[in-house]
């Protein structure tokens, strides 16, 4: 089990937050795996082409069964459908709504849980979850504007 498990809570734009955070990650040199529901793997893969021109961020969108070529093991960045091997277990990111396969096996994990009734439900569930695991959990809050809230949440 991850010795610390980070929430990120309230975000307005969770793709936009997640583009940002997985900017900071590649500079940092951080190897990421992405889970989450199909869609928002979508979106993010589309984002992370668009959101920055001058500042590629490299990353691979893998589905359930597919091998990766061998020359695309060096991505740092992976977006994992439900069922896809990550080649790495450095850092995952969920994006929920449910927990990620295997999150045992990495060596620090982040939830991203935004600011809708639906995405506070299921990262509840995630945050009970964790604490029944017995994780330590770091909570981050986000106001709408994305940057960190004035105080504890």
């Amino acid at each position: 089990m991850p010795a610390t498990v980070e929430f990120h809570t309230g975000m307005a734009d969770k793709i936009g937050f997640a583009c940002r955070l997985l900017r900071k990650a590649y500079a940092r040199g951080a190897r990421v795996a992405v889970t989450g529901a199909p869609e928002l793997l979508r979106q993010l893969d589309d984002a992370l082409w668009l959101f920055e021109p001058q500042q590629f961020v490299p990353h691979v969108r893998l589905k359930a069964g597919q091998q990766p070529a061998p020359r695309l093991l060096r991505t740092p960045l992976w977006l994992l459908d439900a069922g896809a091997e990550p080649p790495h277990r450095e850092v995952l990111v969920n994006l929920g709504p449910a927990m990620a396969e295997g999150p045992d096996d990495f060596q620090r994990v982040i939830e991203l849980v935004g600011g809708t009734p639906e995405d506070r439900d299921a990262g509840r569930r995630r945050w009970r979850a964790w604490e029944a695991a017995g994780a330590k959990i770091v909570h981050h809050a986000q106001q709408a504007t994305g940057g960190p809230a004035p105080g504890p949440a």
